[in-house]
């Protein structure tokens, strides 16, 4: 891979994308419904549930992981030695950890989606760099794609060695590749014989890469047809083949225990019958795995504040400063009651996500981004607050804390490795995108013409006649409805938050739709506003989830706080929903946009005065130093 090759450009981007993305939707999607101001209640409520056996069996298991994690995962010593020992990954295996979905024909546990986020949120409590082991292992690694898109020879040939313990990962990203693949590299040349594939590239932060056994890489195939789009197509590869080299091992902020490097292909030979699925179809196949895959962070992030709930429950306690425990100031109160809150709003999403994919009759796709989405950046934000309330004791490492004799939360250490959850699996930025684009997908269908500067006349006058007939109806709709008292009133005192929920689905649909026809093609750049439509439908899916699942516990006679903690929740939730709202005709886009013109021209290098620049970490780049004041000049004002 040269560093000057030319990159591709938006169009060519755009355009793999859109080939990879699934283009319709054969099953029913709750999320889906939220945006088009319809929700369909009925496919959320009530919770779905799994069956009696499996979480019999699940149970059991869960009892034995938990056991072994206790006994063997010290989080705070691979977290200082950088390595998470065999050992550990041994007994994980032995107890079928690496398993957990594969079927037991192919020698794996069989159990379901909910076990395993449950599994997931189990080892991370412990340690995050274990759990994203089993997490790579399994939810975008390989497994996930082979269960989904492979022949029964391939899976009769690699899942029981996955399901033992052979640690797998996945193999996308490369310098100039991240969230957009048009920019892909590595290739794969099919041999004159026909008999196997010539791999040759180099992938970045692949996670389990530099101790995988068998990896899923996605490469550039030849155009086919005569077509100038050179498809993207997925390899299984096993690392122990010549040409497959681990060129470097990279280590982060947080996550110091993971496994993650440079891998490098020369040259290697891969059979043609470890091709998965067809030609042309592997990032189709990412994406669509990634709809399930995608649901472990939730679990990971609502174990990140079942962990800190569990801290602050003592130090809050008994921390005393001026005369009370810090806890019964109001301010630290306000934190932790709004913790308490979002860390059973983000079990509630995993949960619910979770049974949602085990029914295996709805389209996910939207959820699964949300609830990425929303946990990943509501996770960091308890985390934060945790720091925030422990105070000095939160920013001191457990080292420290141990040498001293205090006693040694490692909320640092949670702090850090929180962190790479909103860039994990898709930034937070690109799932707003991801999410947009879906949510508008309906619109796209009817009127995708019209707002299509490429589209031709005649195309363009379809699309118009088709949009009248449909927005004739739509719009309309979009304000019927009765939201008010006494519909779903089964719902108790949680009910008047699913009436704002409809009412507020109603008022997203038709938001999202004026913002199409007041910018029409433009709507795609104006991401902030985009942003704000996908939150508001976000919270409003999680509403939903937090109010199913307390109504699910207090019918099973737990405790009668869920309602209280749901009601604390949606509250919050639509005042956040209510500000989104306002922010779509008034707010600071434009000018906060012209500050950033203005900073990437060059014209404020003159704030960056008064800091010994950072030229000496540049490569191949000239420091912007013509504009730059001295760190000694006086400044003149007026």
């Amino acid at each position: 891979m040269t560093s000057d090759r030319k990159l591709a450009t938006e169009l060519e981007a755009r355009e793999v994308a859109e080939h990879a993305r699934e283009d319709s939707w054969e099953r029913r999607s709750f999320a889906g419904s939220l945006f088009e101001g319809s929700p369909h209640l009925d496919l959320v409520h009530p919770h779905p549930t799994s069956d009696p056996e499996e979480q019999a069996r699940g149970a059991a298991f869960l009892r034995r992981l938990e056991q072994f994690a206790a006994a063997h995962i010290d989080g705070d010593a691979i977290d200082r030695e950088g390595w998470v020992p065999q050992e550990v990954l041994d007994g994980l295996a032995e107890l079928g950890a690496f398993g957990i979905k594969i079927p037991v024909k192919y020698g794996g546990l069989g159990l379901s989606q909910l076990t395993y986020v449950r599994a997931l949120a189990l080892v991370g409590s412990r340690c995050s760099a274990t759990g994203a082991f089993l997490s790579a292992h399994q939810s975008i690694g390989v497994p996930g794609p082979l269960l989904k898109f492979g022949t029964e020879e391939q899976k009769a040939r690699y899942l029981p060695r996955l399901a033992k313990g052979a640690l797998s990962a996945f193999a996308l990203t490369e310098k100039d590749v991240g969230s957009d693949p048009a920019n892909m590299s590595t290739t794969a040349e099919l041999a004159k014989d026909g008999s196997h594939w010539i791999l040759n590239g180099e992938k970045l932060w692949t996670t389990n890469g530099p101790r995988a056994d068998i990896i899923v890489v996605m490469a550039r195939t030849p155009a086919r047809d005569g077509s100038s789009r050179k498809p993207i197509t997925a390899f299984i590869v096993e690392t122990d083949w010549p040409g497959v080299e681990v060129a470097h091992e990279c280590s982060f902020m947080g996550l110091r225990g993971l496994s993650n490097g440079i891998l490098r292909f020369t040259n290697v030979r891969i059979p043609r019958e470890n091709l998965l699925w067809d030609e042309g179809k592997g990032l189709k196949l990412a994406l669509i795995t990634l709809n399930t895959g995608r649901l472990a962070l939730p679990a990971f992030c609502a174990a990140a504040g079942k962990a800190c709930l569990d801290m602050l429950r003592d130090w809050a306690s008994h921390r005393v400063q001026w005369g009370r425990a810090v806890g019964k100031h109001d301010a630290v109160a306000q934190k932790l009651g709004g913790m308490a809150a979002d860390t059973f709003a983000m079990e509630s999403l995993a949960e619910l996500t979770a049974a949602m994919a085990d029914t295996h009759r709805l389209d996910i796709r939207l959820e699964a981004a949300i609830a990425k989405l929303w946990a990943s950046e509501v996770g960091w934000a308890v985390v934060h607050d945790a720091v925030q309330v422990r105070g000095g004791r939160g920013y001191e490492t457990h080292d420290s804390l141990q040498a001293r004799g205090e006693t040694a939360y490692p909320v640092e250490r949670w702090l850090r490795d929180m962190r790479i959850n909103m860039i994990f699996e898709g930034s937070s930025e690109i799932m707003r995108l991801f999410i947009a684009r879906e949510a508008v997908d309906l619109h796209l269908r009817v009127a995708g013409d019209l707002v299509n500067p490429k589209a031709p006349t005649g195309a363009r006058l379809r699309a118009l006649v088709r949009a009248a007939l449909h927005y004739a109806w739509w719009y309309p709709t979009r304000f019927l409805g009765w939201g008010f008292w006494p519909r779903h009133s089964s719902f108790g005192r949680l009910a008047p938050h699913v009436r704002y929920i409809e009412r507020a689905s109603r008022r997203l649909a038709r938001a999202t739709f004026h913002a199409m026809v007041r910018f029409g093609p433009a709507l795609e750049k104006r991401q902030a506003v985009l942003g704000r439509l996908v939150d508001i439908g976000a919270d409003l899916f999680v509403m939903t989830a937090v109010v199913s699942r307390a109504q699910m516990l207090v019918a099973a006679g737990k405790d009668a706080s869920a309602s209280d903690l749901a009601d604390l929740h949606c509250r919050r939730a639509r005042r956040r929903i209510g500000d989104r709202f306002r922010a779509l005709l008034a707010n600071d886009d434009k000018a906060t946009h012209l500050v950033a013109k203005h900073f990437l021209e060059g014209d404020l290098v003159w704030l960056e005065g008064g800091i010994v620049p950072l030229d000496e970490y540049r490569t191949g780049a000239t420091a912007p130093t013509e504009k730059r004041v001295p760190a000694c000049a006086p400044v003149t004002v007026g």
